[in-house]
């Protein structure tokens, strides 16, 4: 049997309590009494569950993340990123996922109810923002992660430049001498299809090549999104000699219904992305793509939160890492 706390205090004649002070640190006690405990401890073997005396210290040295769900091409690069920083400062990390809708939030609620962890990291499940920021106003610290522009500063978060980096894409196919892109965005609800549009479209409306309203077409980051809509454009009658695309799934997809249509990548259209997912450098052809920093901002994310635990306090604007861009055979011959 595993020796307990109460075996410990029924051998040196003290209470638990007094047990709990000596390996904690806390309260004053009589210096022989103290001693007494300790050489019962090592006498026993006893070892303290590092949960418990966390907890008595008030602290968990636990790091709650919460994200829609694991099936995101990118999101591993974000966990992977949290997780290097956590583990290396020995906190752990309690991952909780949205697949299960509402069951999901019932079971992640009874952990912040428990005092399960110390702090939060959120990649903003849709439809969760009011209860975030609940948890928020309350005092449980956290740190959004790509917060899609909905927070205004009010919650700490760390995101990356898509107004620039969708510029660097147009300037790009500019370069190239691509004047009629098609633009396959986001989903509308979300703050970075719109910066992401307005960084590509700026770029050519500058250059005297606005962008009219029809080739700028609904997407929802599906690869079936890229495909549908690069085919209704075809069977419109639009003329297109670029896809810029918010993602890379859309990207993969925009791809393929061009090399159906008998079209060439890159001679015929080229082919931009958003996110540089693993996948992107291995399509065919492998994909020109901004590079979203998502192992970055998962790093930059935790040691904002740990620094907070050592007294640095939350900043109150967003941290921002920029995106980069990566050329491949997509655009370039």
């Amino acid at each position: 049997m595993p020796i307990t706390i109460a075996d410990v205090a029924a051998r040196a004649k003290v209470s638990k309590t007094t047990v709990s002070r000596v390996l904690n640190g806390k309260g004053e006690l009589d210096e022989s009494t103290a001693a007494r405990v300790r050489a019962v401890i090592d006498e026993l073997g006893y070892v303290p569950s590092a949960r418990a005396v966390n907890l008595a210290r008030g602290r968990t040295r636990v790091i709650g993340m919460l994200v829609p769900s694991l099936t995101w091409p990118w999101m591993g690069e974000v966990v992977q990123g949290a997780v290097d920083v956590l583990e290396a400062e020995h906190y752990g990390l309690l991952l909780f996922t949205c697949n299960r809708g509402d069951d999901s939030m019932r079971q992640f609620n009874a952990q912040v109810a428990a005092k399960s962890f110390d702090g939060l990291l959120v990649i903003e499940p849709e439809g969760t923002f009011d209860y975030i920021a609940t948890l928020h106003s309350r005092g449980l610290p956290m740190v959004l992660i790509d917060d899609r522009d909905q927070v205004s500063g009010q919650i700490p978060s760390v995101g990356t430049t898509n107004h620039t980096g969708a510029a660097s894409a147009a300037r790009h196919l500019l370069e190239i001498g691509r004047h009629k892109p098609l633009v396959i965005t986001g989903p509308s609800r979300f703050g970075c299809t719109q910066q992401r549009l307005d960084g590509f479209s700026s770029v050519y409306a500058d250059a005297g090549h606005p962008i009219d309203d029809e080739r700028v077409l609904l997407g929802d980051f599906t690869f079936a999104a890229g495909v549908d809509n690069v085919r209704h454009a075809i069977a419109a009658g639009i003329e297109f000699d670029a896809v810029f695309c918010h993602n890379d799934i859309s990207a993969t997809g925009a791809m393929q219904a061009i090399q159906d249509s008998g079209r060439r990548i890159p001679d015929d259209v080229a082919v931009v992305g958003f996110d540089d997912i693993p996948q992107a450098a291995h399509s065919s052809p492998p994909l020109t793509t901004v590079h979203q920093p998502m192992r970055e901002m998962g790093e930059a994310a935790a040691r904002t939160l740990l620094a907070h635990f050592e007294g640095t306090p939350l900043p109150n604007r967003p941290t921002v890492i920029p995106a980069t861009f990566t050329v491949r055979a997509s655009t370039a011959s």
